[in-house]
């Protein structure tokens, strides 16, 4: 069985007050249009957010045909790391599908290919030629990567590149993943701005 963790516990300073996760994006909610590109992917969806926004967040995947757990973040505001961490521990597959919730394009295409790369290793990780790698749009192998990134935090303050260095993790090259997907897919949408040329795109 293969996971989604979709990592929404970020307070979206850039975005104004309005939560991202559940602005409606012509006529859906962010976070759904995410979970609804990976719906055919994965057997089951794991959202990683604040406790604040789990009332809200569940009124926006009503609906949805997968069962869907809620992974709160007991100490907010920890970063990444500990989302991802969180996410995890709620998951029962084997391997996660980890995406953050402001990536609207993301394509199952691209998803489907990480699961297959990380076969017999703890992640898939596409890195750009710049060396970027793009941490929320990668799969990882469940405990492995749960287990790196507890590591990680008991370190304190870690980056998100941490928990990587403990793992047998693939580096997916952009001319790789170029091949399976556009480059949309890994747009993030973090100000209004870059919110309604999305909604234009999609209208």
């Amino acid at each position: 069985m293969n996971s989604g963790v979709i990592v929404a516990g970020g307070r979206s300073t850039r975005f104004g007050e309005t939560d991202k996760a559940v602005a409606v994006l012509a006529g859906t909610p962010m976070i759904r249009r995410v979970a609804d590109r990976v719906a055919s992917v994965v057997d089951e969806l794991v959202i990683n957010c604040r406790p604040d926004q789990t009332d809200a967040i569940r009124e926006a995947m009503d609906g949805y045909p997968l069962a869907v757990a809620y992974a709160e973040d007991d100490v907010p505001d920890r970063g990444p790391v500990a989302g991802i961490r969180n996410g995890l521990a709620a998951a029962d597959g084997q391997y996660a599908f980890v995406v953050a919730c402001d990536m609207p394009f993301v394509d199952p295409d691209l998803a489907r290919y990480l699961f297959d790369r990380a076969t017999s290793h703890d992640a898939a990780v596409p890195r750009r030629e710049s060396g970027w790698y793009e941490t929320t749009q990668a799969v990882y192998r469940v405990t492995a990567m749960r287990e790196a990134c507890e590591s990680a935090l008991e370190a304190g303050n870690p980056r998100i590149l941490d928990p990587l260095e403990e793992l047998d993790a693939v580096d997916v090259t952009e001319s790789e993943f170029s091949a399976i997907a556009s480059a949309e897919s890994f747009e993030n949408v973090n100000t209004m701005a870059e919110f309604e040329a999305a909604r234009e795109r999609l209208e």
